[in-house]
């Protein structure tokens, strides 16, 4: 029973602790919404939290899914992850507004590419990546405005 468990617990703690240390990385400054004018559908802060965790648990389930079928985990799903983390330093420490942008891209070109790669193991896998490739387009929206708003 624990071994059909064990790659759930290590991918969902993979990727809600990447998440967690991003978070604790950039918690002096999450309070930059305070600070800067936002677009119109930007949603209040208490709400990306709720939204990320919900993502980075679809991610770890998405990899323990290709990991079931594969015995691994393609490396665009790790460096997708790494991106991720990146992108709240140069947005929330850096205030680089532009430049996260352009690393939105990035991140959703890696999603898109990881979608493709789960879809060759396991279709699961691969829809459970449509919400997060829909909040970061979402994200590139509010960020391309924030910088717009704000230059």
């Amino acid at each position: 029973m624990w071994n059909k468990i064990k790659p759930f617990v290590y991918f969902i703690a993979l990727s809600l602790g990447i998440g967690a240390l991003s978070a604790l990385l950039t918690k002096g400054n999450m309070n930059i919404y305070d600070e800067i004018t936002v677009p119109p559908l930007a949603p209040p802060m208490w709400l990306f939290p709720v939204v990320w965790s919900i993502l980075y648990i679809l991610m770890g389930v998405g990899a323990t899914f290709v990991y079931r079928e594969n015995k691994s985990v393609p490396v665009v799903f790790y460096v997708q992850l790494a991106v991720n983390f990146v992108w709240s330093i140069i947005f929330f420490n850096l205030r680089a507004f532009l430049l996260s942008a352009i690393w939105l891209v990035l991140l959703i070109i890696l999603i898109r590419q990881m979608i493709q790669r789960f879809r060759l193991y396991d279709i699961r896998a691969a829809y459970l990546q449509y919400p997060y490739l829909a909040w970061c387009i979402f994200a590139l929206y509010l960020n391309v405005a924030i910088w717009w708003l704000n230059r």
